[in-house]
C-alpha cells in the first residue's frame, strides 16, 4: 500500500526522532524500530532483509536512500488515516516520492497533502543517492497475519519488508501479470534472507 509524496521522508524522520526510537542503521538505509520491539528484531537480520529486497528492487545497483520503520498498530493506523484516508490498521505502508497508484486509498478528503510541490521539479545534488522512500510495518499486525497463516514470524516480516520496498520501486499487483511478476521478485528476495527466530508477543 503506497502513498505518493514529496518531502514526506523528512517529515517522517522528524516524527520518529522521539525518545522511544533509535536508529539501528545509518547511511543510505535508515532502520528505525520502536524500543518496545527492539529485543525481538535482530539488527543484522533487518539489515540483510533490506539488502535482499533492494537487490531485487534495484538490480542495476543504483545507489538509493530508503527507510524502514517497525512500529505498533497505533502509529500505522494514524499514518494510514492521515496519508491514505483509511482509518484502520494495515500490515505495511510504503511512502514513495516517485510512484503513485490505486494503493493511495479510496478517500483523500481528510488526508494530509502528500504532494504540495507536485508541479515543481526537485533537483538533487550530484552524487546524492536516489530517495526511494519509506516502508512502515506494524509488527503486531505481522504477528497476527503470521499466526493466521501458520507460518514463522520471520517469514512474514521478511515478506512485508520485501513487499514494501518493491512498491517503492514501482511494482504493484493491480492486474494478474503485475501480481505474478511481483510475487516472483518477492520469492527471489526471500530466498536470500536467512531464517531467524523472532519471539512472539502473542500466542501463535
Amino acid at each position: 500500500m503506497v502513498a505518493r509524496y514529496t518531502g514526506l521522508a523528512t517529515r517522517i524522520r522528524v516524527f520518529w526522532r522521539q525518545p522511544q526510537w533509535e536508529f539501528l542503521i545509518s547511511g543510505a538505509v535508515d532502520i528505525l524500530v520502536d524500543k518496545e520491539f527492539q529485543q525481538q528484531l535482530p539488527e543484522l537480520w533487518l539489515r540483510k532483509a533490506v539488502s535482499a529486497a533492494l537487490e531485487v528492487a534495484s538490480p542495476d545497483g543504483e545507489t538509493c536512500e530508503v527507510s524502514l520503520v517497525v512500529t505498533g498498530d497505533e502509529v500505522v493506523r494514524k499514518l494510514n488515516r492521515d496519508y491514505r484516508g483509511l482509518d484502520g490498521v494495515t500490515d505495511v505502508l510504503s511512502f514513495s516520492p516517485l510512484h503513485s497508484g490505486h494503493w493511495e486509498g479510496e478517500s483523500t478528503e481528510d488526508c494530509v497533502d502528500l504532494d504540495p510541490l507536485e508541479d515543481e521539479d526537485f533537483i538533487y545534488p550530484p552524487g546524492e543517492p536516489t530517495p526511494l522512500g519509506e516502508v512502515v510495518i506494524s509488527l503486531p499486525q505481522a504477528e497476527r497475519q503470521a499466526s493466521e497463516r501458520s507460518q514463522p514470524l520471520d517469514r512474514e516480516m521478511a515478506l512485508l519488508v520485501v513487499h514494501g520496498i518493491l512498491h517503492l520501486a514501482g511494482h504493484d499487483h493491480v492486474d494478474l501479470l503485475d501480481e505474478i511478476n511481483m510475487k516472483s521478485k518477492e520469492q527471489a528476495a526471500l530466498k536470500s534472507i536467512p531464517r531467524v527466530e523472532i519471539p512472539w508477543t502473542i500466542t501463535p
